[in-house]
């Protein structure tokens, strides 16, 4: 579980000064290697398969150097391969459930429309699969009998990438020609990219915040590995982090984007968003520029919005509610 580094949060507890603070924060589920055979239960296949399935999306770290001492289970580093063999076997595993679940409807399909007509949908799943092509690319039909079937799926392709390049300390700032090829792949796939060096990643460890940045400096970047993968996975699953600030507390939320009001509130607690009645809202910069809360309400650039209102990211929050 790591927090969400956000220099707006570090702007708004100068600000408000509150007893804590608290970040958003992302869990990465750390999932060994998949072997060849993986689908069929090879290795740890099924086990780490079940974990994927929890996931929100998957973030594949594939190497992208050389290293004499460091062997390679096909020989040599060809990314592209790795990548290939990977979702191969996620494909499999997703083709297994697919006719599974295809099987079942077509006995009900005898007695159920709602179940015949879900197995018509299914088979053009199953062919595109065939195909070598993932689930994520599959054209969703306005049927809630079949979009039920497919969340209970949980298809392994359907979820989101980012194509982690894991390159040397020589290739953190610029990459190479194994992290360019991953990276014109993830543009071709319209999956996300981020490229880091485990090695530097781990020397980072424990380090305070002043040697964490010279060091990153010494390499010629800014921010770690970990720092990009976690915006790429905020943009890749389109989230958004609003704030609430006051003397208690300042703390970032994570909502997804187009949410509105009453859902972001939810995030805070279902009360909020069962007994919701309105949101008074100030956008980040208006809080920033101006001294207090009070003088932000005396500008009028505090806003009362209501159950319609799309909630921004960045925007500062306070709910108003009934149980």
């Amino acid at each position: 579980t790591v927090a969400v580094p956000d220099k707006r949060v570090d702007a708004l507890t100068a600000k408000a000064k509150p007893k804590k603070t608290i970040y958003a924060s992302v869990d990465f589920i750390d999932i060994a290697g998949l072997v060849r055979g993986a689908s069929k239960g090879e290795g740890l296949g099924n086990q780490f398969l079940g974990n994927i399935r929890e996931c929100a999306a998957i973030v594949h770290v594939v190497r992208c150097f050389e290293d004499e001492n460091i062997t390679h289970v096909d020989g040599g580093v060809d990314p592209l391969r790795d990548v290939d063999t990977i979702e191969t076997e996620l494909l499999l595993a997703d083709l297994q459930s697919v006719e599974k679940r295809l099987d079942k409807l077509q006995k009900l399909a005898k007695f159920d429309k709602n179940a015949k007509a879900s197995a018509e949908i299914m088979q053009t799943l199953l062919a595109q699969l065939n195909d070598g092509k993932p689930a994520r690319g599959f054209d969703l039909p306005d049927n809630e009998s079949f979009l039920t079937t497919w969340r209970e799926l949980g298809l392994l392709t359907a979820k989101p990438v980012i194509y982690c390049a894991n390159v040397d300390e020589a290739a953190v700032a610029e990459g190479n020609e194994f992290s360019a090829k991953l990276e014109a792949f993830a543009k071709e796939r319209q999956s996300g990219f981020a490229r880091i060096c485990a090695k530097l990643e781990e020397e980072l460890q424990g380090l305070p915040d002043e040697e964490q940045a010279e060091l990153l400096s010494s390499y010629g970047i800014d921010e770690s590995g970990l720092v990009r993968i976690i915006h790429t996975g905020y943009a890749t699953l389109g989230l958004y982090s609003y704030f609430t600030a006051g003397p208690d507390e300042v703390r970032a939320w994570t909502i997804h984007k187009g949410w509105k009001a009453p859902q972001a509130a939810g995030v805070i607690h279902t009360d909020f968003e069962r007994g919701f009645i309105r949101a008074e809202v100030i956008s980040y910069a208006d809080y920033m520029s101006h001294e207090s809360e009070a003088a932000c309400r005396a500008d009028g650039v505090l806003r009362v919005e209501g159950k319609e209102y799309v909630v921004n990211d960045g925007d500062v929050m306070h709910f108003l509610f009934n149980v």
